[in-house]
């Protein structure tokens, strides 16, 4: 099983970013896919969800307006396209899979990436 992210980096605040996760090596079209970020010094946070069918979304309050998650399950890949970003976005994304419905709790979730860096920073 892999999880592998990309589309990281060092953005000026306001800008954008679309993070990308290529899943290999299970059912991809039956997980739902979820991203998560780590601050440093910070835990783990619950970013956004996506259901299998891409039907349901769910975000955190503090991305919510801001941040798009999707997926094309054609290519294995869920995206999260990030918008006017602020100074407290800097984190270590990570991407991460559940079977069936998606959830806020990375307890839940079956596989993880290795997370891509995103520096917010005039």
């Amino acid at each position: 099983v892999q999880l592998v992210e990309s589309g990281g980096g060092l953005v000026q605040p306001g800008g954008s970013l679309r993070l990308s996760c290529v899943a290999s090596g299970f059912t991809f079209s039956t997980y739902a896919m979820g991203w998560f970020r780590q601050a440093p010094g910070k835990e783990r946070e619950f970013v956004a969800t996506i259901t299998w069918n891409t039907l349901n979304t769910y975000y955190a309050d503090s991305v919510k307006g801001r941040f798009t998650i999707s997926r094309d399950n054609a290519k294995r890949t869920v995206y999260l396209q990030k918008n006017n970003l602020a100074r407290e976005d800097t984190a270590v994304y990570y991407c991460a899979a559940v079977y069936g419905i998606g959830s806020d709790d990375a307890k839940k979730y079956n596989f993880w990436g290795q997370g891509t860096q995103v520096t917010v920073s005039s």
